[in-house]
């Protein structure tokens, strides 16, 4: 029999009940006034939404709403007591139970004052039931269905009632457990505003395609900010129903780099699919061993977010070969190479930016509340969506920032984020530059603030003269979706990731745009060229005014930049003292160089990249000398 929570209510009231955490399925004569009722109290009182009834009348059909809310509940829970097969009601119950169990809802049996071999093999009362059933009904199809069901119910893993405890004990284990399962089949929070979602959740559903009884893994790829963690959520929730057992692992990345972080992990996988929260592993090679022996024989739904490093998946899934035909891996990371490292066949799927269409949608309903912007604000948002250039991260955090301000106070915000990120966006985006190496970061800010949009050989050259190894540096960029490479073969990144290299480079010296290491903004290099405060931090200097300016420079300023290796100057003109040109240069770029000649005491087998008037005359010269 059924329940409902605390009113009563009539089979014509089931329909407005669903999405219940657990159905009890019972025999009212034999438990409802001791049994049933301090389990169903205690499941309450976890905070368990739990259905039952108990003002049914006898002999009632099933109802089509109480069909409709054991297929809506997410736990069923079958309570054999001796007299549990006499009821048709209950039998019907059950053989709705079973069906469901087949498309993946979580069943439980509790054999209470009976042994599961009378279930099971339909013995003593059950047998005596199902015999007068025969002979009432005249209807053998129907009985052979409750058989079948009894059957099946009896043989699933539930918990038999032996009186070797309390009555109390033998509850709060129920509701333990019960507890266990139902948080890993809990949805999870996706997105306040989950625009451009569904799309790619088809897309990477028809990959999985969760019909097939094989084995498959899909690693997504894309850079920070992207919606990797947001998609991979999404396809948890729609899909997690339809396996024994599931667990979403978030932050690998970070968790892993814990004290017994790797052990933490593996704890909470076991602990989301077994539901058993005393299993502990001990060491990171014990929990290897354990998941392989324990999840081998289940079909699962494991998603790993966030990955960097491959002993990461070799520790938690080691490869697919683990689990059981019909198990589904998904790992999402910023690091497309990691995935080419895994060892069995899998697929891989790049997760892009929005959409002008969806860009505009979440933002609007960020800043709005909508899914358009009002009118005064359509040019302001224009420049905004361009800014964001497809990103869900910045397009929800400027949003919520900008969300009630005036005119004026969005203009005033548009100004700043132009110059200096906001640091939320930035924190998220420099994650990936955190994990480079040294000569890798220096290659990302030499593109970042310099080379951006030049072809791939010519970057190459010159940064290999610096000792960067640009060749695999620039591939490792690349596999980590920090810059792209075109069909052109240029090289190219998302604004934002541009914007976050260079503020990482206006960090480090804040108000004394000397001291930086780069500097490509005109307004900080004037200021530095007329106060004379360059160092020898300097790298690399681009003096470019938007338009011909007739301000003149000394280059004496050069003096003091003995590692300056990249000068590129337009549009304005520097005077005198050209024998400062630093002997380390690899590349001087300068249209409007007023000589013909290069000084005679610069030695040029440094010089990799030269664009001057005359560079080959000039190049020829220099090199005779």
């Amino acid at each position: 029999m059924a329940l409902v929570t605390s009113k009563r209510a009539s089979s014509s009231s089931f329909t407005q009940f669903k999405n219940f955490d657990v159905f009890l399925s019972f025999r009212g004569e034999d438990t409802r006034l001791g049994f049933i009722g301090h389990l169903y109290n205690a499941l309450r009182q976890r905070g368990i939404n739990t259905f039952i009834d108990d003002n049914l009348k006898k002999g009632e059909e099933i109802s089509i709403g109480l069909l409709k809310i054991i297929e809506s509940s997410m736990i069923s829970i079958i309570v054999f007591s001796e007299n549990y097969a006499s009821s048709t009601w209950c039998l019907d119950e059950l053989a709705k139970i079973i069906e469901c169990k087949k498309n993946d809802q979580l069943v439980r049996p509790v054999f209470y004052n009976v042994n599961p071999s009378e279930v099971r093999n339909q013995k003593g009362k059950f047998g005596e039931a199902l015999t007068k059933h025969e002979e009432k009904l005249n209807d053998n199809k129907r009985v052979q269905t409750w058989r079948d069901s009894l059957y099946e119910a009896a043989n699933i893993s539930g918990w038999h009632y032996k009186h070797d405890c309390t009555e109390f004990e033998f509850i709060q284990r129920i509701v333990e457990e019960i507890s266990n399962s139902r948080l890993n089949r809990m949805p999870l929070v996706v997105a306040k505003y989950p625009v451009g979602i569904n799309s790619r959740v088809e897309a990477i559903t028809l990959h999985l395609d969760i019909g097939s009884n094989d084995v498959r893994m899909i690693g997504m790829y894309g850079p920070g900010g992207v919606g990797k963690t947001t998609i991979a959520k999404a396809i948890y929730n729609r899909i997690f129903d339809h396996f024994e057992g599931s667990s979403f692992l978030e932050n690998v990345k970070d968790k892993s780099g814990a004290i017994n972080g790797i052990i933490q992990l593996q704890e909470a996988l076991l602990f989301d699919i077994l539901g058993d929260g005393q299993l502990k592993v001990g060491s990171e090679s014990k929990g290897t061993s354990v998941i392989k022996n324990r999840l081998r024989n289940k079909r699962i739904l494991v998603i790993l977010d966030d990955v960097d490093k491959l002993d990461q998946i070799e520790r938690l899934i080691g490869g697919c070969d683990w689990f059981a035909l019909g198990s589904r891996i998904i790992i999402t990371t910023r690091n497309k190479h990691l995935l080419c490292s895994l060892r069995i066949g899998h697929s891989t799927y790049e997760v892009k930016e929005l959409d002008s269409h969806e860009a505009l949608e979440l933002f609007s309903m960020h800043a709005f509340q909508r899914n358009k912007p009002e009118e005064d604000y359509l040019e302001l948002t224009d420049q905004v969506i361009c800014y964001a250039k497809g990103l869900p991260l910045a397009l929800s955090i400027i949003g919520a920032d900008l969300c009630g301000r005036n005119e004026m106070q969005w203009k005033s915000a548009l100004d700043k984020y132009k110059k200096i990120p906001d640091k939320d966006i930035q924190k998220i985006l420099q994650i990936s530059y955190q994990g480079l190496d040294e000569t890798e970061q220096d290659i990302f800010l030499d593109i970042a603030c310099f080379f951006k949009g030049h072809y791939k050989e010519y970057v190459v050259d010159i940064l290999n003269a610096c000792n960067l190894y640009p060749i695999i540096g620039i591939q490792k960029l690349t596999d980590k979706c920090l810059i792209t490479v075109d069909r052109s073969n240029k090289l190219w990144m998302h604004d934002l990731l541009q914007q976050m290299g260079r503020e990482i480079v206006r960090q480090e010296s804040p108000q004394m745009p000397g001291k930086r290491s780069r500097l490509w903004c005109y307004e900080d290099v004037v200021e530095v060229l007329m106060e004379n405060t360059g160092s020898e931090n300097i790298r690399g200097m681009m003096i470019c005014s938007p338009e011909p300016e007739e301000m003149q420079l000394e280059a004496k300023f050069l003096e003091k930049m003995k590692n300056l290796k990249f000068l590129m100057v337009d549009n304005i003109d520097i005077c005198g003292g050209i024998e400062y040109l630093p002997n380390g240069l690899r590349l001087l770029d300068w249209p409007g160089f007023p000589l013909s000649s290069l000084p005679s005491n610069f030695r040029a087998q440094n010089l990799i990249a030269l664009n001057m008037p005359q560079s080959q005359v000039i190049l020829d010269k220099l090199l005779e000398v």
